[in-house]
């Protein structure tokens, strides 16, 4: 499998490309529709840590029904689309949520030479993952405003209680402890999402990213560009993959971080996410309708004769006015071969293109389990338009009318779309919070109202320790569960990890338990092992000048053991046959 260190090594190879132009010598060998490749042969994949846990579940699914051997490295967008350009580099395809040169970007990624096309692959929504405690509880309803976002990602917002997230959440007695913003340290297609987001709809607040990183404007513009490389500012925290940011927030030690990650993370982390004032004045959180709403607005580059044919343009999106809009909406792409070059076979492309295949349509009933969005009809054949491109597919296979896509209907709707449920009226921007849990906390009951900025037991909701807790109060306004009594392990997506969620305190009736057991055991196995270890009678024939050892506690020496046996008195029937 194509290891994450892949991305370093492809960096100055990179730059010989770029210089290169062709990539190889010659014109690619060309496949008419006709080459269907003769067998499965095993590919190979490396990108997104966002897409990841769907094709990670695709690619088992399609090697129990189908033998189909699909392998993926979730090293990084930016690792995906570096192993991809280069040649021999093993990446039979790449998976990314932004394309190559990517406008407004402030790094450069050249469009590689080898030929290749843009597909749609899954839906979802970029959610924020937090960890926050109130008086021992879990805070599972938190809702943040767009600019309060954009403003704990660049530093602006540094304590939970800040007036801001305070106006977002009028139930709270929020706790006067320090935010700790989770980032990528590796290239990441989320970051560039998140900062796409927050320099579209937020400038004057990116622009201070931009000053804090030391970041120069580009396209014109005074502010820094669109990238994949978050800066990881004083008082933040770098992790790399979506599996280490949602790692780092799920561990209980780490009360008070929040991140930006694939909703399908916190679903599988058992963690709330933040609900995000959407353009209609409601918290929303990016369940499959959510996004399937949202993306309604998503303008698709329709132009077959460009190099970003069906890539997104998400500005409408963002300010989408449905009230059931989840403003950080959007697809992935997956980078697919057009030409037999760059090691890539018929065999190969039989693989691809069945695989493709079957994730465009029956892959995408499992989408909202998964904890994303599944595509609509247009993008949906629009993929499978491009799965005609991949030189040794099987074209016979490729049959709309067949595609068990879970958002089609008859009319040609977004069925999701369509059946999506409207917020509640507690999720209307104002002084009501509705108390129900989010993410993968969305059954965790809720306890508690604020009344005030006192708690329950009067107390003052200042002065907080750093778990947020008021003099051992329940808390206020939090939907929550009890911290020390979640016992539940905690499997962060992708690559799976069990963390910690609780200390076991002993108590006295454990250690009666204890103690009742151990006094059981040693009525039942006692007697015969001091009976093993008691020396044996010994005969009168030895000899009284052998000096008898003394055992070191119940440690006997085998020498006295195996001397006892060779000396042990001969029976009768032994001696009268001497």
């Amino acid at each position: 499998m194509i290891r994450r260190n892949v991305a370093v090594a492809t960096l100055a190879a990179l730059a010989i490309i770029g210089v290169v132009g062709s990539g190889v010598d010659g014109a690619p060998a060309q496949a008419s529709r006709t080459d269907v490749g003769a067998s499965y042969a095993t590919i190979s994949g490396i990108g997104s840590t966002w897409s990841a846990n769907a094709i990670q579940q695709w690619a088992r699914n399609v090697l129990s029904n189908y033998q189909w051997k699909v392998n993926y490295s979730d090293a990084g967008s930016s690792a995906g689309r570096q192993a991809f350009a280069l040649p021999n580099g093993g990446a039979d395809f790449a998976v990314s949520e932004i394309p190559y040169a990517l406008k407004n970007s402030d790094s450069v990624d050249p469009v590689p030479a080898r030929h290749f096309a843009y597909m749609p692959i899954v839906a979802g929504g970029t959610s924020f993952m937090y960890n926050l405690v109130i008086g021992g509880k879990r805070v599972t309803n938190l809702r943040l405003g767009g600019a309060t976002v954009s403003k704990i990602f660049s530093g602006a917002i540094t304590r939970w209680n800040d007036p801001a997230i305070a106006a977002d959440n009028p139930s709270l007695a929020l706790p006067a402890i320090p935010i700790v913003p989770v980032v990528r340290s590796d290239g990441s297609g989320t970051s560039a999402q998140l900062t796409a987001w927050m320099r579209s709809q937020f400038p004057d607040v990116y622009a201070g990213l931009c000053q804090k990183a030391h970041k120069p404007g580009v396209g014109g513009s005074s502010l820094c560009g669109i990238t994949s490389n978050f800066p990881a500012l004083p008082g933040f925290k770098a992790q790399s993959g979506s599996n280490g940011v949602a790692g780092y927030v799920a561990q209980p030690q780490y009360v008070g971080s929040i991140t930006y990650v694939e909703y399908s993370y916190a679903l599988n982390s058992h963690f709330p996410v933040a609900k995000i004032l959407n353009a209609a004045g409601y918290y929303t959180e990016p369940t499959a309708g959510n996004v399937a709403v949202a993306l309604l607005k998503a303008q698709i580059n329709q132009d077959q004769t460009s190099t970003d044919y069906l890539t997104q343009i998400l500005g409408a999106v963002y300010t989408n006015p449905d009230p059931r809009t989840y403003p950080l909406s959007s697809y992935s792409y997956m980078l697919v071969p057009t030409a037999l070059e760059y090691g890539f076979t018929l065999n190969k492309g039989k693989t691809l293109a069945a695989f493709a295949n079957y994730f465009l349509c029956q892959g995408q009933q499992d989408a909202d389990v998964l904890g994303y969005s599944a595509l609509p009809i247009n993008l949906a054949q629009a993929g499978l338009d491009q799965v005609l491109k991949i030189p040794g597919g099987d074209p016979a296979a490729v049959n709309i009318a067949k595609c068990n896509n879970p958002t089609f209907s008859s009319d040609g709707s977004n069925r999701l779309a369509t059946t999506a449920p409207q917020p509640q009226a507690c999720d209307k921007q104002g002084k009501t919070q509705c108390a129900t849990g989010t993410g993968g906390a969305a059954n965790v009951p809720t306890t508690g109202s604020r009344s005030g900025n006192s708690g329950p037991s009067g107390s003052s909701a200042s002065g907080n320790p750093s778990d947020g807790s008021t003099n051992g109060s329940s808390g206020n306004g939090v939907a929550v569960s009890d911290v020390s009594s979640d016992t539940r392990p905690l499997t962060v997506a992708g690559r799976p990890m069990t963390i910690p969620t609780s200390t076991v305190t002993a108590t006295p009736g454990l250690i009666a338990a204890a103690v009742a057991i151990l006094l059981v055991l040693g009525a039942i196995f006692g007697p015969p092992i001091v009976s093993r270890l008691r020396p044996r009678d010994r005969p009168r024939t030895v000899s009284p000048k052998r000096p008898r050892r003394r055992a070191a506690g119940f440690a006997i020496p085998r020498i006295h053991l195996r001397s006892v046996r060779r000396e042990r008195a001969p029976t009768p029937s032994s001696t009268e046959g001497s």
